[in-house]
């Protein structure tokens, strides 16, 4: 159609750019002007009936998205949903304060926490909606079989602190560090810039005031005093940068002694310290080896001249997926931080060589997603985990989040479990998150409609890696206009406002974003220290944008700007 557009556009005539949800009763009406402007008797449209008019798509697009999500609220159209932290089985505050400020959906992500956890959250929810007096669904998201990076050996037991200081350098608050009796682990009640074990006779005999001195790590003497005392544990301050390790041997200074010597101390050895996360550091170039998950990994090994001995490797979860990989297929690694060519696929191992990482290199640790957009996977789309979840699920939620979804089989298969447990009530949201599941999502939303009440969420942060993240916003616009086709409802999910719930403070990229995701049903906020304050701002976006664009149409509301003009 792109070629006529603008000669439609020309006569006064609809572009047909914005018809999604009636598409053919758009076209028959521009057939039936162009006739008549050409003086052209109008053919009788011989397209089955019903057709949707303008009117009816629009109609069907509302009531399927109340079916799914509920009415809309009071001053929007745009549904939220928050995903639920930890906190919230144990908070019933938090929860009340999101639903208070305009929580639409609570979603539960079931790869997190237990069923102990979930119906706590959920009770939470309950007791709130008859404090306040409305409603709100529950999606419980299934976990996926998520491919993730496995463990790396622990690092070297070694402890940093460090004062803060100010631009000058000068010391604005010491570093504290708390030390326990080393066979009775005792937890600091605020928090410490250091934890220490220490024999507990040598600590009994420590007082306010006194100083301990010893060299660290790189032979350099230092100093902390002892500030406060907690039954049997200590509390020290320390206003120079100090590393030690188990055996560092700590000595208490006894009277005004200054001398280096250990005469007039009492000495202590540090005991036993917890092993430091230890991570890949990857630069283009470089090799890693990917082996099974139960071999722990390890950094590269490199000689005298920095020269790599032995490449990097770590293991990672799903060892099945060796036999679906081919050398010359992409991966990629962290949210897409670290992307690689395979070179070698082995029984036991696959070779990759780094392609993109930072010119500083890039960090790998344990338990990160790695997404393999070029090969065929055969994953089941139901877990185990997810099998022994759904019970739970359709017993507990009012929606059902099939993660990894990828065709129409997929989707019959978690029919006919929901139809088993007596949860066929339940509205299914198909998670596009994978780039088979987007050249599927036709198949799928017809799989999806013999549901009562169905969705598809927009997992940005996956699809972005899958479909590259030049392609996303191509991506996401097909998905939110095949969807208005279907009369779907869509849900804009993955690090919306994420600056807001997670520091407070949100980027102009990122409210340029949460303006964007208003042509969405519903918008998905994650998890975060300030959640609350973003579900405030997304909610204050979302209600001044709605009266300035609805879908792809721009909604021509009287312009501030322009009413101040003479």
């Amino acid at each position: 159609m792109r070629p006529i557009q603008e000669r439609l556009s020309a006569l006064g005539l609809s572009s047909l750019g914005r018809t999604e949800s009636h598409v053919l009763t758009s076209v028959n009406k521009v057939l039936e002007a162009l006739h008549r402007l050409a003086q052209i008797p109008v053919p009788e449209c011989k397209a089955p009936a019903p057709i949707n008019g303008f009117e009816e798509g629009r109609m069907l697009l509302k009531q399927h998205t109340e079916a799914l999500l509920g009415p809309p609220p009071a001053k929007r159209n745009a549904r939220i949903m928050v995903t639920m932290p930890t906190e919230a089985a144990d908070d019933p505050r938090l929860v009340e304060q999101l639903l208070a400020n305009g929580m639409d959906c609570m979603r539960i992500n079931c790869a997190h926490d237990d069923a102990s956890a979930w119906k706590r959250m959920i009770g939470h929810l309950r007791d709130a909606e008859q404090s306040f007096g409305r409603k709100c669904r529950v999606l419980m998201d299934l976990a996926d079989p998520k491919l993730r990076t496995g463990p790396i050996e622990p690092g070297d037991q070694v402890i940093k602190w460090s004062p803060r200081r100010n631009l000058l350098g000068q010391v604005t608050a010491p570093a504290r560090i708390w030390m326990f009796p080393e066979k009775q682990a005792s937890a600091a009640p605020s928090p410490a810039d250091a934890c220490l074990p220490v024999q507990v006779s040598w600590l009994d005999r420590l007082t306010v005031g006194d100083r301990i001195v010893f060299d660290d790590q790189r032979g350099l003497r230092c100093e902390i005093r002892v500030v406060e005392s907690v039954g049997q544990c200590r509390w020290a301050e320390a206003v120079r940068t100090a590393y030690v390790t188990p055996g560092t041997t700590l000595r208490q200074r006894v009277g005004k002694k200054k001398q280096r010597d250990t005469k007039g101390c009492r000495k202590t050895k540090l005991g036993p310290l917890p092993s430091q996360e230890q991570v890949l550091i990857l630069n283009v170039g470089d090799t890693l080896i990917l082996t099974h998950d139960k071999v722990a990994g390890r950094p590269a090994q490199l000689d005298v001249d920095n020269k790599e001995i032995m490449p990097a490797q770590i293991g990672r979860t799903l060892p099945t997926i060796f036999a679906d990989v081919r050398a010359g297929e992409t991966i990629w690694f962290n949210d897409g931080k670290i992307g690689g060519v395979i070179e070698l696929v082995e029984s036991q191992q696959v070779t990759v060589r780094i392609t993109q990482a930072r010119e500083c290199g890039e960090k790998l640790r344990a338990d990160k997603g790695i997404n393999l957009p070029d090969s065929t996977l055969r994953l089941p789309a139901l877990t185990e985990k997810d099998i022994r979840d759904l019970p739970f699920v359709a017993a507990h939620a009012d929606i059902v989040g099939y993660s990894f979804v990828r065709d129409a089989d997929d989707v019959d298969e978690l029919e006919a479990r929901l139809h088993v447990l007596g949860g066929e009530h339940l509205g299914i949201v198909l998670k596009i998150e994978t780039r088979g599941a987007f050249e599927q999502l036709p198949s799928l939303l017809v799989a999806s409609m013999r549901t009562p009440c169905d969705g598809v969420m927009i997992a940005r942060g996956d699809l972005a890696i899958e479909c590259g993240f030049e392609r996303l916003a191509e991506v996401q616009e097909q998905i939110l206009w095949i969807c208005e086709a279907a009369h779907v409802q869509v849900i804009w999910a993955t690090q919306v406002l994420e600056g807001v719930a997670k520091d407070g403070l949100a980027s102009r990229a990122e409210v340029s974003d949460a303006v964007t995701s208003q042509r969405a049903e519903c918008v998905m906020l994650n998890k975060g220290e300030h959640i609350v304050k973003a579900l405030q701002t997304l909610d204050n976006i979302l209600q001044r944008m709605q009266s300035h664009q609805h879908k792809k149409r721009s909604m021509l509301r009287p312009l501030e700007l322009a009413s101040r003009f003479p």
